[in-house]
């Protein structure tokens, strides 16, 4: 796990979370710059949490001038198409037992506000277009009427969220 900083030069002090942190920021800064959607809307929080989440859960920190060079990565592991659902499980399971292992006796400050974001992208549902819905029947006026309402349904806000990041990254 990422080092953490902590208030005075005595142990014991507050622990920071400035991984997680600095993740969110990168994240909301790659949407603020797509201008995909208000950032006071709930699908800006699923788009800036998955993204948060990608970028946390990458491997090595991401800091500096090394951001442009992780895009790529953050890219990939948006794509559709690809096991991120599972990919941030697995990540998630793993730091988890590894802090446990550790056994500091004190929580990962960033490790939980990963865990919460991940619960919130699980645990809400937005209402969202349906993407597999098939074109209704009665002509050109039905079709009309369709594509304007459309069809919703509820979906996971990660569903939603994972694409806007990877639109958000392209768009940078």
């Amino acid at each position: 796990m990422r080092p953490e900083c902590t208030e005075g030069a005595g142990g014991g002090g507050l622990l920071v979370p400035m991984a997680w942190m600095y993740a969110e920021y990168i994240a909301d800064e790659l949407l603020r710059t797509g201008r995909l959607m208000p950032p006071t809307t709930l699908e800006y929080r699923a788009g800036r949490d998955a993204l948060a989440l990608t970028i946390f859960l990458s491997d090595s920190p991401s800091d500096g001038p090394r951001v442009a060079a992780r895009m790529e990565e953050w890219r990939s592991l948006t794509a559709h198409g690809t096991s991120w659902r599972e990919w941030v499980c697995g990540r998630l399971d793993g730091l988890t037992a590894a802090a446990f292992e550790a056994g500091t006796g004190s929580p990962d400050p960033d490790l939980e506000l990963a865990g919460a974001a991940w619960r919130w992208l699980e645990e809400t549902e937005l209402l969202a277009p349906d993407l597999d819905g098939v074109a209704p029947a009665g002509g050109r006026e039905a079709f009309r009427a369709a594509e304007q309402e459309g069809p919703q349904v509820w979906t996971p806000a990660w569903q939603l969220g994972l694409p806007l990041g990877h639109l958000a990254i392209h768009l940078f």
